[in-house]
């Protein structure tokens, strides 16, 4: 049961920050025990803010997991940054997560852009699965000398280790306040948007290292019929003829495995029988196409 006595549940907003590719995605997903961020071993797969609300006895944490911080080369990339830059001003607490090596050049210039702002920052150094103890303790020495955490958790998103930890530690910073979205809801984003990433995130996982950022899915078309099936079309995005070529494959095998996949996910999705149709068109330069941007969420 959920307590709505005001002066003691608590509730607020937690930007999980980091460079790309050090599992800000994963960990959202094993907090709230769901998938609803795309995850890939490619780095800059998050595109948009996705937002997770994770709802306790007594606190509500509305997370939002943003791209990756990285020097960008493209308006798209311009975007991301942007977005993840402006997570900052809105929210009540951050987590900046790292992998267990020393500072990188990535880390060093997150931290400068933290030095401008006033609210609790926590470190999370994850995958700590993957090194030993000593050198752990060696890692959080050095990070703990750029700036003044106030936690530092160490962290196994896949293993689940130190996640609930976290959760409460997150808990005891936030303030008081109300619930604000229902108890089994666990995004805001919409069915659409979360169908169009679940067909980018199997090109991610299917086509070769450099394809996939230069990718982009749109449902255009979404029709429930009478008997529950739901038809969805698709709209995939690519700026070379080489990489249309890529993602249909001979003919057209990789686009059908491509399909098949997607659809599984997203009747596992959507709890209903799902037709998926895919078209891949060619839009070049659109990641510096602003129109096309915004048609596409990345605002």
């Amino acid at each position: 049961m959920i307590n709505e006595d005001l002066k003691t549940y608590r509730s607020g907003y937690v930007s999980i920050i980091g460079r790309p590719n050090v599992g800000k995605s994963t960990l959202l997903n094993s907090i709230l025990g769901e998938k609803i961020a795309i995850v890939t071993p490619k780095p800059q797969t998050t595109r948009n803010r996705i937002i997770g609300i994770k709802t306790l006895p007594d606190a509500q944490i509305i997370f939002t997991d943003t791209p990756g911080i990285h020097r960008p080369k493209h308006k798209l990339g311009e975007t991301m940054v942007k977005t993840a830059i402006e997570s900052f001003k809105e929210v009540d607490l951050v987590l900046l997560m790292v992998e267990p090596r020393e500072p990188a050049k990535g880390d060093i210039l997150i931290i400068k852009l933290l030095k401008n702002i006033h609210i609790p920052v926590f470190l999370l150094i994850n995958k700590i699965d993957l090194v030993k103890k000593p050198d752990l303790l060696l890692i959080i020495e050095h990070f703990s000398k750029l700036y003044p955490f106030r936690e530092i958790i160490p962290v196994s998103a896949v293993k689940l280790d130190g996640v609930n930890l976290l959760i409460k530690k997150i808990r005891d910073y936030l303030p008081t306040g109300p619930r604000y979205y229902p108890d089994d809801l666990l995004t805001d984003q919409m069915e659409r948007f979360m169908v169009s990433e679940i067909v980018r995130e199997k090109i991610m996982s299917m086509t070769e290292e450099e394809l996939p950022h230069s990718v982009a899915a749109e449902v255009t078309e979404w029709k429930e019929r009478e008997d529950g099936l739901i038809s969805i079309s698709c709209n995939i995005y690519v700026e070379r003829e080489g990489q249309k070529a890529i993602i249909i494959g001979k003919k057209g095998a990789m686009l059908k495995s491509i399909g098949t996949s997607a659809r599984i996910d997203i009747e596992r999705l959507l709890n209903t029988r799902v037709f998926l149709e895919l078209w891949v068109k060619l839009k070049k330069n659109w990641r510096n196409d602003n129109q096309l941007l915004k048609e596409l969420g990345y605002k």
